[in-house]
C-alpha cells in the first residue's frame, strides 16, 4: 500500500514537472524571450511596432497582403508595385526608417538596408542562414537552397558540374526546341487575323516547365505536366503557412490542408523516385550517362562515392537526390517565367526599347537560330533584363537568421533574430539608385552592373556571396534566348484587358494573367 501510494507520489511529481518545464518553455518563447529581444534591439536604436502576444505582425501583414491583392494598380512610368506586392514592409520602412524590425510571430526580422551590411550579411554565410523557423515551410522547401553547413558545401560540390558553361552550352539545342513549340503555337494563333489579343502567363509558364523538364531529365512538359501542377499547388501552401506564425504540433492534425500537402509530397516524391530509378537502373545496364542535369548529378555523385570509398556519408541519397530534382522543377520554372512576363510588360509600356532590342537582335544573328556566343552580343537584350530584375526581382526578400550573437555593422543582433535582405527594397531605393530608382531606364546598364551601382552593394536578383543561386547563367541564357525569338517574330503591346497585379506565390506573378496583342512582324 505504502509502496503504491509512493509511486502516485513520484508520477505526481514527474507530471507536475514535465507542466511546469513545458509551461516555462511556452511562456519564455510567447513572451520573455521575445521582450528581452526587442529591449535589445531598441536600445541600438532601431525601431517598429511593440511586441503583440504570439502573433507580432502576422496579422497585419496578411490583412494588408489580401487588401493590396484584392485590385490591380495602374501601370505608370513609375513602378511603385511596394505597397502591393509588400505593403507591411513598405509602411514599416516608410513609418519607421532604414533602422526597423517586424514580428514574425514571437521573432523579431530586422530589415537591412545599408550596402555594406548586407554585403557583409550575404558573406557571412555561417553566422546567417536560411531563416526557416516554420516546419511547414521547412517541409515543402528542400535541395540545396535549404540546406547549410557541411551538407550544404557537399550538394553544391556534386551539383556544380551541372552548370558549368560547356554544360549550358551543350542544352542551347534543348532550349531552342521549346522555345521554337511555344512560338509555333503563338504564329498559328496570330496567322489568320495578323494580329492576336491572349494571356501569354499560361505559355511562359508551360515554356520554362518544358525547358527545365527536357534540359533536367531529358523528358517534356507533358511527361513532367502532373509534377508541375502538383508543386504549383504546394508553391501555395509554402506562400500561406511563410506568413503565418506555426503552433507547434498544428502540422500533424487531420486539417484538410495538413492532409492536402501530405498527399502532395509523397505523390511528388512517388514520381521523382520513378524518374530517378529509371536512369539508376539504366546506368547498371552499362548506358552513358545523359546529357542533361540529372544525368550530370547523377554521375557527379557516383564518382563522389567512389572517391569516399566506404563513407557512409559520402554523395547524395535518394532522398537528397529527390530534394535536388524538387528544386531543378521548381526554381528552374519559376524564375524564368516571371522574368519574361515581366519583360514583355516593360517592353510593352516602352515601344522604343522593344525597337531596340529587335534591332538589335535582328543584327546579330537575323532571322536564324541563334548560338551562344551571339546571345552572348546581345548588349541591348542583356540591359533590359538586368533592369527588369531590379525593378520586378523573382523573389523579393531573403530572411535569414543569425544563430549566435552576431555584428552586423553598427548593430549587435543576439541569437534568434531574422534579418531580411530586401531585395526590392534595395533596388528602388532612391538613396541609393537615384531619383529615377522606380523608373524603367535600361541604359543605367550600359557600363555593366558595377557601374550602374556606383561600386556599392545594391543589386542582387540571383543572391550574393557563397550562396549565389547556381541557376542564374540557365535562367538568363534561356530568357535571352526566348525573348530574341518572340522579338524575331513579333511586335506586342499590351491588351486593353490586361490588369497590373504583381503578387508573391513565392516569386513575383502576374496575379491576373498578362494580356497582350501580338502582331506577326
Amino acid at each position: 500500500m505504502e509502496a503504491s501510494r509512493a509511486s502516485c507520489v513520484a508520477l505526481s511529481v514527474v507530471l507536475v514537472s514535465v507542466v511546469i518545464t513545458w509551461a516555462w518553455r511556452a511562456l519564455n518563447w510567447v513572451w520573455l524571450r521575445p521582450n528581452k529581444l526587442e529591449r535589445c534591439l531598441r536600445e541600438q536604436g532601431l525601431t517598429g511596432n511593440s511586441y503583440r502576444l504570439l502573433f507580432g505582425d502576422t496579422k497585419e501583414i496578411s490583412m494588408m497582403v489580401e487588401q493590396a491583392q484584392s485590385k490591380p494598380i495602374k501601370l505608370s512610368t513609375t513602378h511603385d508595385i511596394a505597397p502591393r506586392v509588400i505593403p507591411f514592409s513598405h509602411q514599416i520602412v516608410n513609418t519607421y526608417g532604414r533602422n526597423s524590425f517586424v514580428w514574425m510571430g514571437p521573432i523579431p526580422r530586422v530589415t537591412i538596408m545599408n550596402p555594406e551590411d548586407l554585403k557583409d550579411a550575404f558573406n557571412k554565410s555561417d553566422e546567417f542562414q536560411r531563416a526557416i523557423s516554420n516546419p511547414i515551410v521547412k517541409s515543402i522547401s528542400q535541395g540545396l537552397s535549404s540546406l547549410e553547413g557541411e551538407k550544404w558545401a557537399k550538394h553544391r560540390k556534386i551539383i556544380n558540374p551541372a552548370f558549368h558553361l560547356e554544360k549550358l552550352k551543350g542544352m542551347l539545342p534543348t532550349f531552342y526546341q521549346s522555345c521554337s513549340e511555344m512560338i509555333n503555337k503563338w504564329e498559328s494563333l496570330v496567322f489568320k487575323e495578323g494580329s492576336c489579343e491572349m494571356d501569354v502567363w499560361p505559355y511562359l509558364e508551360n515554356l520554362t516547365s518544358d525547358v527545365i523538364s527536357r534540359a533536367a531529365f531529358g523528358s517534356s512538359y507533358e511527361e513532367g505536366r502532373k509534377i508541375f501542377q502538383l508543386l504549383r499547388e504546394e508553391a501555395k501552401f509554402y506562400t500561406i503557412a511563410a506568413r503565418s506564425v506555426y503552433i507547434p504540433g498544428w502540422r500533424f492534425l487531420p486539417t484538410k490542408h495538413n492532409k492536402r500537402m501530405k498527399e502532395i509530397h509523397k505523390e511528388v516524391r512517388g514520381l521523382l523516385k520513378g524518374v530517378i530509378n529509371k536512369r539508376e537502373d539504366a546506368i547498371k545496364a552499362g548506358e552513358a550517362a545523359k546529357g542533361d542535369l540529372l544525368g550530370i548529378l547523377m554521375e557527379s555523385n557516383f564518382r563522389e562515392i567512389q572517391e569516399h570509398g566506404n563513407n557512409k556519408n559520402a554523395g547524395m541519397s535518394i532522398e537528397d537526390v529527390i530534394g535536388e530534382c524538387k528544386l531543378f522543377y521548381f526554381a528552374g520554372q519559376e524564375t524564368t517565367s516571371v522574368l519574361l512576363v515581366w519583360t514583355l510588360v516593360l517592353l510593352s509600356q516602352n515601344q522604343d526599347w522593344q525597337a531596340r532590342a529587335r534591332e538589335e537582335v535582328l543584327q546579330v544573328f537575323g532571322t536564324n537560330i541563334p548560338t551562344y556566343d551571339q546571345l552572348s552580343h546581345l548588349k541591348v537584350v542583356t540591359m533590359i533584363l538586368l533592369e527588369v530584375l531590379r525593378l520586378y526581382p523573382a523573389v523579393v526578400e531573403l530572411p535569414r537568421t543569425s544563430y549566435k550573437k552576431t555584428q552586423l555593422g553598427k548593430f549587435s543582433l543576439p541569437a534568434g533574430v531574422e534579418v531580411s535582405l530586401h531585395i526590392m527594397l534595395a533596388h528602388h531605393d532612391k538613396e541609393l539608385w537615384g531619383e529615377d530608382a522606380k523608373e524603367f531606364k535600361p541604359e543605367r546598364f550600359s557600363g555593366g552592373v558595377s557601374k550602374a551601382t556606383k561600386n556599392q552593394f545594391t543589386y542582387f536578383p540571383f543572391g550574393a556571396g557563397l550562396r549565389i543561386c547556381i541557376g542564374q547563367n540557365f535562367a538568363m541564357l534561356e530568357a535571352k534566348l526566348a525573348l530574341s525569338l518572340i522579338l524575331q517574330h513579333f511586335t506586342f503591346g499590351l491588351s486593353p484587358s490586361y490588369a497590373h497585379a504583381p503578387s508573391v506565390t513565392i516569386t513575383l506573378h502576374p496575379q491576373f494573367g498578362a494580356h497582350f496583342i501580338l502582331h506577326k512582324r
